[in-house]
């Protein structure tokens, strides 16, 4: 992806004719495309994705059941 002079990544173009010639770019190598997801703390990420298996190793299987019933009443109750 293009970037302006002070480093900071440009939007992909919204007018068509732009963007094809963008992407006509990108694939002769005349311009770098940077992906979508930099920017992203790497080791927070990684963090993230241990969460949910940490707290399902930490609960008891009552504990479950009992965030689950509640889960379902509050769901039930919105109508």
């Amino acid at each position: 992806m293009p970037k302006d002079p002070s480093g900071q990544r440009l939007p992909r173009p919204r007018d068509p004719l732009q963007l094809g010639k963008l992407i006509v770019d990108i694939a002769t190598g005349q311009v770098e495309d940077v992906s979508p997801d930099d920017g992203k703390d790497q080791a927070a990420a990684a963090l993230g994705r241990k969460g949910g298996a940490a707290r399902r190793d930490a609960l008891t299987p009552e504990r479950r059941a009992e965030i689950a019933k509640k889960a379902a009443a509050t769901r039930w109750a919105k109508d």
